[in-house]
Protein backbone atom coordinates (compact mmCIF):
# COMPACT_ATOMS: atom_id res chain seq x y z
CA UNK A 1 0.00 0.00 0.00
CA UNK A 2 3.28 2.14 -0.22
CA UNK A 3 3.74 2.33 3.41
CA UNK A 4 7.40 3.13 4.08
CA UNK A 5 7.86 2.98 7.78
CA UNK A 6 5.74 1.52 10.58
CA UNK A 7 5.28 1.38 14.55
CA UNK A 8 3.70 -1.06 15.77
CA UNK A 9 3.15 -1.12 19.64
CA UNK A 10 3.12 -3.66 22.48
CA UNK A 11 1.01 -4.45 25.46
CA UNK A 12 1.21 -2.36 28.74
CA UNK A 13 1.38 -4.21 31.95
CA UNK A 14 -2.04 -4.86 31.66
CA UNK A 15 -1.87 -6.97 35.53
CA UNK A 16 -0.95 -3.29 37.04
CA UNK A 17 -3.31 -1.29 35.72
CA UNK A 18 -6.42 -0.74 38.59
CA UNK A 19 -9.48 -2.46 36.22
CA UNK A 20 -7.69 -5.39 36.24
CA UNK A 21 -6.22 -4.91 39.78
CA UNK A 22 -9.69 -4.70 40.93
CA UNK A 23 -11.53 -7.31 38.93
CA UNK A 24 -8.62 -9.44 39.72
CA UNK A 25 -7.84 -12.92 38.20
CA UNK A 26 -8.85 -16.61 39.23
CA UNK A 27 -7.40 -18.32 41.59
CA UNK A 28 -5.39 -15.14 42.82
CA UNK A 29 -6.11 -14.85 46.37
CA UNK A 30 -4.31 -12.73 49.37
CA UNK A 31 -0.37 -11.87 48.45
CA UNK A 32 -0.51 -14.74 46.06
CA UNK A 33 -0.16 -14.18 42.20
CA UNK A 34 1.30 -10.18 42.49
CA UNK A 35 4.41 -9.47 42.29
CA UNK A 36 6.32 -8.90 45.37
CA UNK A 37 8.34 -5.62 44.05
CA UNK A 38 5.53 -3.90 42.18
CA UNK A 39 2.06 -5.10 43.30
CA UNK A 40 0.93 -6.36 39.94
CA UNK A 41 -0.99 -9.33 38.78
CA UNK A 42 1.80 -11.65 37.57
CA UNK A 43 -0.69 -14.48 35.54
CA UNK A 44 -1.76 -11.08 33.29
CA UNK A 45 1.76 -9.34 32.76
CA UNK A 46 3.06 -12.90 31.50
CA UNK A 47 0.28 -12.59 29.43
CA UNK A 48 1.09 -9.30 28.18
CA UNK A 49 4.82 -10.29 27.85
CA UNK A 50 3.55 -13.38 25.85
CA UNK A 51 1.34 -11.34 23.59
CA UNK A 52 4.62 -8.95 22.68
CA UNK A 53 6.72 -11.94 22.50
CA UNK A 54 4.63 -13.23 19.15
CA UNK A 55 4.03 -10.13 17.91
CA UNK A 56 7.81 -9.55 17.79
CA UNK A 57 7.71 -13.04 16.03
CA UNK A 58 5.31 -11.94 13.70
CA UNK A 59 7.15 -8.72 12.94
CA UNK A 60 10.14 -9.96 12.56
CA UNK A 61 8.53 -12.07 9.30
CA UNK A 62 6.83 -9.10 8.07
CA UNK A 63 10.61 -7.14 7.99
CA UNK A 64 12.05 -10.37 5.78
CA UNK A 65 8.94 -10.31 3.64
CA UNK A 66 9.27 -6.61 2.88
CA UNK A 67 12.78 -5.44 3.15
CA UNK A 68 12.75 -2.34 2.12
CA UNK A 69 9.96 -1.33 4.70
CA UNK A 70 10.84 -0.42 8.04
CA UNK A 71 8.93 -1.90 10.90
CA UNK A 72 9.81 -0.72 14.45
CA UNK A 73 8.35 -2.35 17.43
CA UNK A 74 7.30 0.29 20.60
CA UNK A 75 7.79 -1.37 23.65
CA UNK A 76 5.54 -0.21 25.71
CA UNK A 77 5.65 -3.11 28.37
CA UNK A 78 9.25 -2.13 29.77
CA UNK A 79 9.01 1.33 28.87
CA UNK A 80 5.72 1.25 31.49
CA UNK A 81 7.12 -1.23 34.00
CA UNK A 82 10.42 1.11 34.99
CA UNK A 83 7.32 3.46 36.43
CA UNK A 84 5.77 0.39 38.61
CA UNK A 85 9.52 -1.03 39.39
CA UNK A 86 10.71 2.07 40.51
CA UNK A 87 7.94 5.10 40.48
CA UNK A 88 9.40 7.24 43.49
CA UNK A 89 12.56 7.91 40.75
CA UNK A 90 9.82 9.37 38.59
CA UNK A 91 8.12 11.47 40.43
CA UNK A 92 4.87 9.30 41.05
CA UNK A 93 4.44 9.28 44.86
CA UNK A 94 0.19 8.93 44.45
CA UNK A 95 0.05 5.20 45.00
CA UNK A 96 1.40 3.46 41.36
CA UNK A 97 -1.28 0.77 41.43
CA UNK A 98 -4.27 3.57 42.22
CA UNK A 99 -6.70 5.15 39.59
CA UNK A 100 -6.73 9.44 39.82
CA UNK A 101 -10.02 9.73 38.89
CA UNK A 102 -12.50 6.69 40.40
CA UNK A 103 -15.12 5.19 42.74
CA UNK A 104 -13.15 4.49 45.23
CA UNK A 105 -11.90 0.64 47.20
CA UNK A 106 -8.26 0.15 47.29
CA UNK A 107 -7.42 0.93 43.47
CA UNK A 108 -9.71 3.72 43.36
CA UNK A 109 -11.33 2.01 40.46
CA UNK A 110 -15.31 1.17 40.11
CA UNK A 111 -16.51 -0.11 36.67
CA UNK A 112 -19.93 1.46 37.57
CA UNK A 113 -18.14 4.99 38.19
CA UNK A 114 -16.77 6.87 35.75
CA UNK A 115 -14.16 9.97 35.67
CA UNK A 116 -16.73 12.45 36.09
CA UNK A 117 -19.73 11.11 37.88
CA UNK A 118 -21.12 13.39 41.09
CA UNK A 119 -19.31 9.94 43.29
CA UNK A 120 -15.92 10.49 41.73
CA UNK A 121 -12.84 10.21 43.97
CA UNK A 122 -10.28 12.33 42.55
CA UNK A 123 -6.48 12.75 43.72
CA UNK A 124 -5.19 16.17 43.85
CA UNK A 125 -2.09 15.75 41.66
CA UNK A 126 -2.34 13.79 38.83
CA UNK A 127 1.08 14.45 37.46
CA UNK A 128 2.47 12.40 40.41
CA UNK A 129 -0.23 9.35 39.36
CA UNK A 130 0.08 6.65 37.33
CA UNK A 131 -3.26 5.71 36.34
CA UNK A 132 -5.72 8.47 35.21
CA UNK A 133 -8.87 6.27 35.49
CA UNK A 134 -7.91 2.83 36.02
CA UNK A 135 -7.70 2.30 32.16
CA UNK A 136 -5.60 5.07 30.95
CA UNK A 137 -2.78 6.44 31.56
CA UNK A 138 -2.08 10.04 32.91
CA UNK A 139 -0.07 12.67 30.75
CA UNK A 140 2.81 12.29 33.22
CA UNK A 141 2.86 9.16 32.47
CA UNK A 142 2.16 9.02 28.75
CA UNK A 143 5.17 11.36 28.57
CA UNK A 144 8.00 9.15 30.34
CA UNK A 145 7.14 6.38 28.05
CA UNK A 146 7.36 8.97 25.22
CA UNK A 147 10.81 9.70 26.18
CA UNK A 148 11.18 6.39 27.09
CA UNK A 149 10.29 4.89 23.58
CA UNK A 150 11.60 8.17 21.57
CA UNK A 151 14.84 9.41 23.14
CA UNK A 152 15.59 5.93 24.82
CA UNK A 153 16.29 1.86 24.40
CA UNK A 154 12.56 0.45 24.09
CA UNK A 155 11.87 0.33 20.40
CA UNK A 156 13.74 -2.13 17.88
CA UNK A 157 15.27 -1.00 16.30
CA UNK A 158 16.17 2.17 18.11
CA UNK A 159 14.30 5.44 16.32
CA UNK A 160 17.65 6.88 16.62
CA UNK A 161 18.92 4.33 14.31
CA UNK A 162 17.05 5.68 11.93
CA UNK A 163 15.72 9.32 12.99
CA UNK A 164 18.46 11.42 13.70
CA UNK A 165 17.56 14.44 15.69
CA UNK A 166 16.95 17.48 13.70
CA UNK A 167 19.62 20.22 14.20
CA UNK A 168 19.02 24.17 14.49
CA UNK A 169 20.53 26.31 11.66
CA UNK A 170 23.27 27.19 14.17
CA UNK A 171 23.62 23.28 14.88
CA UNK A 172 22.26 22.56 18.16
CA UNK A 173 19.95 19.84 18.80
CA UNK A 174 16.00 20.51 19.66
CA UNK A 175 15.04 19.41 22.69
CA UNK A 176 12.03 17.71 23.55
CA UNK A 177 11.43 20.32 26.83
CA UNK A 178 11.40 22.98 23.63
CA UNK A 179 9.04 21.21 21.59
Amino acid sequence: MGAQTLVVPGNFPIGCFPSYLTTGVSGVSNNEGYDPITGCLTKLNEFSEYHNKMLQTKLNQIRELNPNVVVIYADYYNAAMQIYNSPDEYGFTNGVLKACCGGGGPYNYNASIRCGDASTILCDEPDKSVSWDGVHLTEAAYKLIFKSLFQGQYTTPEFYSLCPRPSTSKGTVISSSSI
